[in-house]
């Protein structure tokens, strides 16, 4: 049986709204922590107050890797800052066995007038390694931050990038803990440093306990053992299987449209297919490899016009996943002049990870390349499963009239 490294067991945080009031509340609870009374009170709130966290409870195991997501202000870094030791809970307990490793905010703990270098050196020496133990794994860590020479240069001068590859090299090597607190540490960097830190993780994850807040449900389903779901100050939602917790945070989300137009040309009249050709609602939840196509509406207004069509899958955050370049039978690009279509765009098949999707088009002059048109946040639909795919795709649709 696995060894339980984190027990959370009823823990409670409350903020106040204003800085006066927090201010005097702190004094208050100070008071109460030297005269031996409980830390914020018996557990109500006073003016001003609001509960960040409420009654929260959940075990890690070694070997387990939990994805923490919520919306913002959903008290994901509130419970990673109290896993950590730097606040205090207000009710509860928290018991953490090994040793914590955290990346919380970009370079903390780093001394911004120190090189990088000299801050490795200053964060082994507060873990209690010996400089020799230091040097032994300072050329790992620096390959893996890969931030060359700049290893001698202040830290203040680093970008978030540059910050955030140091931060985590530190974490994941030196200290390598039995428990690693992450909060949106993929956020920052390149394509292929994130996918290093994946690698890691999931290397980490097999011999510890990690903790990982992030908005992105592509990592989430790519390393992560079990999904907790945090709102309204507590857990939603607590699934062993990742696909169901990213199923209840995807639930909670919309996604919106968002236009912009010259008045030179208008699609309409969306409606997403099946392979089958039978119409599928809004939001509909689709299985991993399922083959679908959109019809609409094209009108290009001034005959001087031509123009051509960009098809793309969205995620979650907006980002591109899959890109069809829209063509016509015969393999070229599809040119579109005045007039008005009724289209049929087949996308094949939907190799994405479990998540929320979007469809964005996009009409640009093909003469200027000047944008004509831009929606997003067209048919919004879901994946179900956690597969996990890294790569973008490009790929080609061809536009058939209808």
């Amino acid at each position: 049986m696995s060894e339980t490294l984190i027990k959370v067991e009823g823990v409670s945080k409350k903020f106040c709204r204003s800085l006066k009031k927090s201010l005097w509340y702190g004094l208050q609870d100070l008071g109460r922590e030297i005269t031996g009374r409980r830390h914020g009170g018996n557990g109500e709130l006073r003016p001003g107050e609001f509960w960040a966290l409420k009654d929260v409870s959940f075990e890690l195991k070694r070997g387990e890797c939990l994805g923490l997501i919520g919306r913002n202000g959903a008290g994901k870094t509130t419970l990673l800052r109290m896993l950590n030791g730097l606040i205090k809970p207000d009710a509860g307990r928290i018991e953490m066995r090994g040793r914590v490793g955290a990346l919380i905010a970009l370079g903390a703990g780093f001394n911004p007038i120190l090189t990088g270098r000299e801050n490795i050196y200053v964060n082994a020496a507060m873990l209690g390694l010996s400089k020799q133990e230091t040097d032994s794994k300072s050329e790992e860590i620096l390959e893996f931050a890969e931030i060359g020479e700049f290893i001698d240069t202040p830290v203040q001068s680093y970008s978030s990038g540059m910050a955030v590859r140091l931060g985590f090299a530190v974490a994941a090597v030196l200290l390598n803990p039995d428990i690693l607190l992450l909060d949106e540490v993929l956020a920052v960097g390149d394509v292929n440093f994130q996918i290093k830190c994946g690698r890691r993780i999931r290397e980490l994850a097999s011999r510890a306990t990690v903790i990982f807040v992030s908005h992105s449900m592509y990592y989430v389903s790519w390393f992560c053992s079990r999904v907790i779901v945090l709102g309204d100050g507590g857990i939603l939602c607590d699934a062993i299987n990742p696909a169901e917790g990213i199923q209840a945070y995807l639930s909670m989300t919309k996604i919106k449209e968002n236009v912009f137009e010259t008045g030179e040309a208008s699609v309409s009249d969306f409606q997403l297919l099946s392979d089958s050709g039978i119409s599928l609602p809004a939001d509909v939840t689709l299985d991993h490899g399922a083959h679908i196509s959109i019809d609409l509406t094209l009108i290009i207004y001034p005959s001087q016009l031509h123009t051509k069509m960009i098809l793309t899958i969205l995620d979650e955050s907006t980002s591109g996943v899959i890109y069809f370049q829209v063509k016509d039978e015969t393999d070229s690009e599809r040119i579109f002049e005045v007039g008005k279509y009724k289209l049929n765009i087949c996308m094949g098949a939907l190799d994405l990870n479990g998540g929320k999707y979007s469809l964005l088009i996009a009409l640009f002059d093909a003469d200027s390349n000047a944008v004509v048109l831009r929606k997003e946040g067209i048919c919004p639909f879901q994946i179900s499963g956690a597969t996990y795919t890294n790569a973008k795709i490009v790929r080609t649709a061809v536009a058939r009239l209808i």
